[in-house]
């Protein structure tokens, strides 16, 4: 869920591991990503959820319930205490603490990628991607970079890659208003009498 998340938001891997449940808004179909889980200056920005995302975060929503997380101030993905294995640590033990995030996937990202056959895909590249479609989709470069948190039109052109497909129909596009123009200028010539 949380790669379907972040492929329909935009959202950065910190960004989810930050999240909290009052951060989720379902009746307003929103996201709210603050500032102390963001790795700008942008501030916290305000992410609509499409049908996809929705989805997902309702999904994540009734997990992290199921793991502790009730409060608002909850975090969405509850850091797991047995992962802590040192023997001085302090929250050592067994469950989950909704107070603290998760600390990291990685495991969980490289088996998943491994039996999708899609070895070398880093979940950042997930924001990359949606990026990059909400680019070619025509969205427009200030609503893009509200979304995507960018605070320079420099970043939305690093993480923007437009595909060669999408480049090859813009420039078939010039092919068709030149086969176009023609047989509207025959049509337009007056009629001798």
């Amino acid at each position: 869920m949380l790669p379907l998340l972040a492929s329909n938001t935009t959202a950065r891997g910190c960004e989810l591991k930050g999240l909290k449940l009052g951060d989720i808004n379902l009746l307003d179909r929103s996201l709210c990503i603050r500032r102390a889980s963001t790795k700008t200056d942008a501030g916290a920005r305000i992410v609509p959820l499409n049908e996809l995302a929705l989805w997902a975060c309702a999904r994540l929503l009734e997990r992290a319930q199921k793991l502790g997380s009730t409060q608002p101030d909850h975090h969405l993905m509850p850091a797991a205490l047995y992962q802590h294995k040192r023997k001085n640590d302090p929250v050592r033990g067994t469950g989950y603490d909704p107070t603290r995030p998760m600390n990291t996937w990685r495991t969980a990202w490289r088996s998943l990628t491994v039996e999708a056959g899609l070895t070398g895909l880093r979940f950042h590249d997930l924001r990359h991607h949606s990026i990059t479609r909400m680019a070619e989709a025509g969205v427009p470069d200030h609503t893009l970079m509200a979304i995507a948190g960018h605070v320079s039109r420099e970043m939305l052109e690093h993480y923007s890659h437009i595909r060669m497909e999408a480049k090859r129909d813009a420039v078939a596009s010039l092919d068709r208003r030149v086969k176009a123009k023609p047989e509207v200028a025959q049509e337009a010539k007056p009629i001798a009498s």
